[in-house]
């Protein structure tokens, strides 16, 4: 074989090794799956969900790597500059992919350039939540208190400028109140510091929320889907008193970019099927997840949709990228 391979011209050699022919067996070693925020938000607990069933389909360990940090870029930087050999998996969401980059005046890096999308996962809404002892019951209450008592209400998100964030400015601007904005590095943080009373409100992502509203220790005022949801029945829409008003989100799994194409592409059926097992769809959609089984290009096409679509947004209300 080493004699017939010396004897072949080059560009015969790259087409077999491109074909697979000496290409090593995928997936050789654990592979990563990289979360830019800490522990117990949306992407963290989906990625934990299915972890293990790829492990068992692909046959080497998928660990979840938490990296937190500056709203999510420690963790897309350090997804950008690993290797782009099908290894390290990076965890996207609507706020770091289209949202912060029209919020921050520079980035670590390049939505476009310097990834590649492997799968849109799930789409979601966020819940605007309380702590119980507040003075307001319903949105058209908080709104009211609002103005009645201009910058006194605190809000906390997961970081100045990300998805969250714009999710509450959105309603500022729509509403036509004042509040004052307590960012976080993470959905975990703003759960503790509004249970303990240290925040009025939130909105946030509501899986991570979901177990704190059922347990009674938060308020659920209203969900940003523009209609109502199953899942949350007698959860009353945003919309509903501040109409028109409409935020949802999405997280999805994407590559360094360079990334060999047969690689994200199997990559896409294992996270697809993953993501469709029963016990997997189960536990998100009671969350308020909607499960997604697209290629991805789908997912490349949602991207560019929304980055316009946000871009717009914090340009007519006007935010002053930090």
């Amino acid at each position: 074989m080493k004699n017939f391979v010396s004897r072949l011209p080059i560009f015969a050699v790259a087409m077999l090794m491109a074909s697979g022919t000496f290409a090593q067996q995928y997936p050789a070693k654990p592979i990563r799956i990289l979360i830019p925020f800490p522990p117990g938000n949306t992407m963290d607990i989906m990625a934990r969900l299915i972890a293990p069933k790829l492990t068992e389909r692909l046959g080497q360990n998928v660990i979840v790597d938490n990296r937190a940090g500056a709203a999510g870029q420690l963790g897309m930087e350090l997804g950008k500059n690993a290797p782009p050999d099908g290894y390290t998996i990076i965890a996207g969401q609507g706020g770091n992919m289209v949202v912060m980059p029209h919020t921050y005046k520079k980035l670590p890096y390049d939505v476009f350039k310097d990834f590649a999308p492997i799968a849109l996962s799930t789409t979601n809404f966020l819940g605007l939540v309380v702590h119980p002892s507040v003075p307001f019951k319903t949105v058209k209450d908080l709104v009211t208190y609002a103005k009645a008592n201009p910058n006194k209400i605190t809000f906390g998100s997961n970081g100045e400028g990300g998805f969250p964030h714009m999710t509450i400015e959105l309603l500022r601007v729509m509403a036509g109140f004042t509040y004052v904005h307590v960012p976080y590095k993470g959905s975990a943080q703003i759960a503790t510091d509004l249970i303990g009373g240290h925040i009025d409100a939130a909105i946030d992502g509501i899986t991570g929320l979901t177990p704190h509203i059922r347990s009674g220790k938060l308020r659920l005022l209203a969900i940003t889907n523009p209609t109502r949801v199953s899942t949350f029945d007698g959860t009353p829409t945003i919309a509903e008193s501040v109409p028109g008003y409409d935020s949802r989100g999405w997280f999805g799994f994407i590559a360094p970019a360079g990334t060999p194409r047969e690689i994200v592409n199997q990559l896409n059926a294992e996270i697809n099927r993953a993501m469709s097992l029963p016990d997997v769809k189960d536990k998100l959609t009671s969350a308020g997840l909607f499960i997604v089984n697209e290629s991805p290009e789908y997912f490349a096409a949602v991207l560019k949709s929304d980055y316009a679509k946000y871009g717009k947004l914090i340009h007519d209300i006007k935010f002053q990228p930090q």
